[in-house]
């Protein structure tokens, strides 16, 4: 995934950009951050819906969620650009995770926006839903 992204970004002429892509786990990753105190401006994040650690460790996104979008608050910097939180998990629907976005980033003020993500099916001309796409952007 993060070959494709780094072709994406080079297609978008940011190839140069001081993009910092990460393979890790990212409950992990984000308290390390927070114990570093680094900070950023802005969050893109797009959670497996289940996973297993090296440890046998499970990450399902209906548990673990809401507990990382907190922790990754810790690391913003005082006025962050935007916040991103992609799901291919047909179970969280828009609405909630918009709401999950809007209480986390309520402090900053700004706007949340949160919609339905689907494939279009040509033979039939309908959307195929597979999952949920929510953002925060500073006022």
């Amino acid at each position: 995934m993060v070959a494709w992204a780094k072709e994406n970004a080079a297609a978008s002429n940011l190839g140069g950009a001081p993009i910092r892509w990460l393979v890790d786990d990212c409950m992990k990753f984000v308290e390390r951050e927070i114990r570093r105190g680094k900070t950023y401006d802005a969050v893109i994040m797009d959670p497996p819906s289940y996973g297993r650690g090296p440890k046998g460790e499970i990450w399902k996104i209906e548990d673990a969620i809401f507990p990382l979008l907190i922790a990754c608050t810790k690391i913003l910097s005082r006025d962050p650009l935007f916040f991103l939180v992609n799901s291919y998990t047909t179970g969280l629907q828009p609405a909630v995770l918009a709401y999950m976005i809007e209480t986390i980033m309520k402090p900053y003020g700004g706007r949340t926006d949160a919609q339905e993500i689907g494939l279009p099916v040509s033979a039939s001309g309908l959307i195929l839903p597979c999952g949920a796409s929510g953002r925060w952007e500073k006022p």
